[in-house]
């Protein structure tokens, strides 16, 4: 069962569905908008060993410049807003707006686990040159009711703030029982 917007405005109202800042302009039919923050990740190495720590580039942007992504351009990013819940799934998209000019905004790993409360980290990519910037709406965040038996998210990305690189090096870490960097 997929809410509506008026229940995500009740649910945040009551404090079962975490989003700050909240505006009510951002409510649609069935999500709400949610706008991009001011600092990116580009990865700097051509190839990413998914063992490794991958080495990156932090870029960040004013509000109200312009960032231009190239045809190809690959870039975490992240919302302005925290959002999560313990009642709701949030499933994270691109607004279809953005995905008509060409820009990828996140379409893997879009479900975020139960009980998870943070910026999410968008997935940008950029089929064809794009201006970007900070505040403008991107994606949007829809909620969805669980059933069965609450098992809350405390992982590796809990509590985010910013962008977020890629942590599975951790799992390799873990079996391992050692840290992996770049050289």
């Amino acid at each position: 069962m997929i809410l509506t917007g008026d229940l995500i405005e009740r649910s945040v109202s009551s404090g079962k569905i975490t989003i700050d800042p909240f505006s009510r302009d951002h409510i649609t039919t069935n999500s709400y908008d949610v706008t991009l923050g001011n600092t990116f990740i580009r990865y700097v190495d051509g190839l990413i060993d998914v063992a490794v720590k991958p080495k990156t580039q932090e870029i960040r942007v004013s509000a109200g410049e312009i960032l231009v992504m190239e045809k190809g351009d690959f870039l975490l990013g992240h919302t302005r807003e925290k959002v999560g819940s313990r009642h709701f799934v949030p499933v994270l998209h691109a607004r279809s707006g953005i995905a008509r000019l060409g820009l990828f905004v996140h379409v893997t790993a879009d479900l975020i686990d139960l009980g998870s409360v943070g910026q999410l980290t968008f997935q940008l990519f950029a089929t064809r040159s794009v201006a970007i910037t900070p505040n403008m709406r991107i994606g949007q965040v829809s909620f969805w009711k669980p059933y069965g038996r609450r098992t809350f998210y405390s992982g590796k990305y809990q509590g985010s703030v910013g962008p977020q690189v890629s942590k599975i090096q951790q799992d390799f870490e873990k079996a391992l029982g050692q840290e992996t960097t770049c050289e």
